[in-house]
């Protein structure tokens, strides 16, 4: 197929535009955004994205997780479709790009296409994937998740939030609940835009992130469990201490994780400790290990690891020890078709450009079990994301959105 001339591009100043004026539904406190998945800011955000794309001439579709679909036609009807997208909600203390670049990115695309008269053989459409965050309703990506087959849709609608209210209410609640079965789509490709989310193409100094995988995640929940005493009368050689048992297995986790450098990285997030009074020593400490790298056996070892080695430390403090999967998927290796699109697309530009691997989930995570996925990536300053603080440059979105146009405008064929 012909690559598109390097003179195509998409309208800069019309991307930040848009960029700018959905932020400006759900703001945040600090400058960013709080436009979490199925409340009434996710609703108008939605209503303003489906807004833009029937301007530019798209008809929209539906499924009953809630996934947008708006359709650009092309020439012919029986070719199918070239996706790109990703998704419009965010954390509780989120920024203005996270995923809302890959939504308006792609709509940028249909857009300049209109402008330039182009056609292509294959329909593009541009998806927004609800509740990628999974912040409000866990796990994340989870109706990407549905529609590739991962997830049970009931099992989906059934997700509570932290008041106790369930997805598939929460979504009829806001009007958004399509006619369309979930996954019933096929897919020529799919491609997403996002930010890096972390600190490498910045500090490399390259536009262009060329994403050949995504990191697999494994999350252990461990409950250490001694026993409540007073901080001030207890001995010290007669303290059963659940959290310095806590202390000691995290210490073993950034050892398992070093150990497998550079890719590998372990962590613990969420981490709670009973009684947390000041004066009583914790009888239990519950938190969950999270481990990720690009290669299934390298977080194979590390979660083996991580049981065997907290199992030793705490039978040498006398504590009981527990071990529960909670969460994870294996990691992903992306189309070499469509990641060479991109890599070909930002060579064609003039953009500088790096493999990358990333290290967070993203719906193209999903739908790579489905069709033919790959993912372009810009820097965002300090690698800072799932925070208000989290930015960008206009340049760093204009070439990611560059880029994204090539691949996608590539693979959906030109007619001449």
């Amino acid at each position: 197929m012909a690559a598109p001339g390097e003179n195509l591009r998409i309208n800069g100043d019309r991307l930040w535009d848009s960029l700018m004026e959905m932020a400006k539904i759900g703001p945040g406190v600090a400058g960013g955004n709080n436009r979490q998945t199925l409340t009434d800011a996710d609703g108008e955000g939605r209503a303003l994205f489906q807004k833009w794309c029937e301007e530019a001439g798209c008809s929209m579709g539906v499924d009953t997780m809630g996934n947008m679909f708006a359709t650009r036609p092309g020439t012919d009807p029986d070719a199918l479709p070239v996706y790109v997208g990703s998704h419009l909600d965010t954390q509780p203390t989120g920024g203005k790009y996270d995923g809302v670049l890959g939504v308006l990115g792609g709509l940028e695309i249909v857009r300049s296409l209109n402008d330039l008269g182009i056609r292509t053989k294959h329909p593009i459409v541009v998806t927004n994937w609800t509740n990628e965050e999974g912040t409000r309703f866990a796990p994340a990506m989870l109706a990407s998740g549905v529609f590739a087959g991962v997830h049970d849709q009931d099992w989906a609608y059934a997700r509570e939030d932290h008041e106790g209210k369930k997805f598939g209410d929460e979504l009829k609640r806001i009007g958004w609940v399509g006619d369309e079965e979930v996954g019933a789509r096929k897919m020529h490709a799919m491609f997403e835009l996002h930010i890096e989310q972390g600190p490498i193409l910045e500090a490399e100094g390259k536009d262009i992130g060329v994403v050949t995988h995504g990191q697999g995640l494994s999350w252990t929940q461990v409950t250490v469990t001694g026993k409540e005493s007073h901080t001030g009368s207890t001995p010290m050689p007669m303290r059963k201490n659940a959290g310095l048992g806590m202390a000691r297995i995290l210490d073993a986790v950034d050892r398992i994780a070093l150990s497998h450098a550079p890719h590998a990285v372990g962590a613990a997030g969420h981490i709670e400790v009973f009684p947390n009074s000041r004066n009583v020593i914790p009888g239990t400490a519950v938190f969950t290990v999270d481990f990720r790298s690009p290669e299934l056996s390298v977080i194979e070892d590390m979660e083996a690891r991580l049981r065997s080695e907290a199992q030793e430390i705490c039978t040498a403090m006398g504590l009981g020890v527990e071990f529960e999967k909670v969460g994870g998927f294996d990691p992903v290796e992306f189309d070499a078709g469509c990641v060479s699109a991109v890599r070909a697309a930002a060579e064609r530009l003039g953009y500088s450009h790096m493999n990358l691997i990333s290290g967070a989930g993203h719906d193209a995570c999903w739908i790579n079990r489905v069709a033919p996925t790959a993912m372009v990536m810009c820097p965002c300053v300090d690698g800072l994301s799932h925070n208000e603080a989290e930015e960008i440059s206009k340049d760093w979105a204009v070439a990611g959105a560059d880029v994204l146009m090539h691949a996608v405008v590539e693979t959906a064929e030109i007619v001449e």
